[in-house]
């Protein structure tokens, strides 16, 4: 049996620098790691790994060096005046470090513009290897998963999937029933963390829960079995926990990819 792929996410780290993010996830036992090429937002401090060749470079002797492989890459919106063709250079450094999934955001409230451009995307993306994942988020126009895999369906393209992220699987209310209806191949990693008490009413407040206070697999109040069981079988899992408590207290990042890797470990093994 082959071993599931562990890798770590860009935002459980946020602070690091890609060659940096790389050394802490081989010193704690990861696999791989997704490599955020375009900020989420316009306040986080962003390493420009598509703008700067010799962060590039630096990046891909570090992944040689420690073994490292390169999984997801980061985060390309779908908005009302997206050209498609815009996103080919992001496409091409993703895959010179080996990526093959790509994360998407939905972003236009015209949902037939967005299946059209999904589409145009996985198109694209297909010509370097690249399988774009749309992640349903409860704050974007793709807030469920029956949304993202409507658009994703009737896109129709074979390397077009869906993201499972278990806060926003839990903050959106989306159910396994739903989930178990999707096939297979149409989900190639997931994102996995916690999430401590009942869903907010207020939607600013799902927001910064999911940008700042996510918990380690297990030490929170999401049905992660559940949701494990129905995932496909040996999915890839993207651990995806940002803490700014333990940043703030100054726990490392070390430390806490350390403790994010042995949480979801744990979690895998009470199946």
């Amino acid at each position: 049996m082959t071993d599931r792929i562990f890798s770590l996410a860009a935002l459980t780290v946020l602070e690091l620098s890609p060659p940096e993010m790389v050394e802490v996830a081989a010193r704690a036992g990861y696999s791989h790691v997704g490599l955020r090429l375009v900020p989420a937002t316009a306040e986080e401090h962003h390493f420009p790994l598509v703008a700067d060749a010799e962060l590039r470079r630096q990046t891909q002797a570090r992944l040689r060096d420690t073994g490292i492989r390169v999984l997801d890459l980061e985060i390309l919106r779908l908005k009302p005046e997206t050209r498609v063709a815009d996103f080919e250079p992001i496409l091409a450094v993703g895959a010179e470090f080996g990526g093959t999934e790509l994360l998407v955001a939905g972003n236009d409230a015209d949902e037939a513009r967005m299946t059209e451009r999904f589409a145009q995307l996985c198109e694209l993306a297909a010509t370097y290897g690249i399988h774009p994942h749309l992640e349903f988020m409860p704050w974007t126009d793709a807030p469920d998963l029956a949304t993202a895999w409507r658009v994703v369906k009737y896109a129709g393209q074979a390397n077009g999937c869906v993201l499972v992220d278990a806060f926003h699987f839990d903050r959106s209310g989306s159910s396994l029933q739903d989930l178990a209806q999707v096939p297979a191949e149409r989900m190639r990693y997931a994102q996995l963390c916690d999430v401590a008490g009942p869903r907010p009413d207020d939607m600013q407040e799902i927001l910064r829960q999911a940008r700042n206070e996510r918990r380690f697999p297990g030490d929170g109040d999401c049905d992660l079995a559940g949701l494990l069981r129905t995932l496909p079988a040996m999915v890839p899992l993207s651990l995806e926990i940002p803490t700014r408590q333990l940043l703030e207290q100054g726990v490392s990042a070390l430390e806490r990819a350390n403790l994010a890797l042995d949480k979801a470990r744990t979690v895998l093994a009470r199946l």
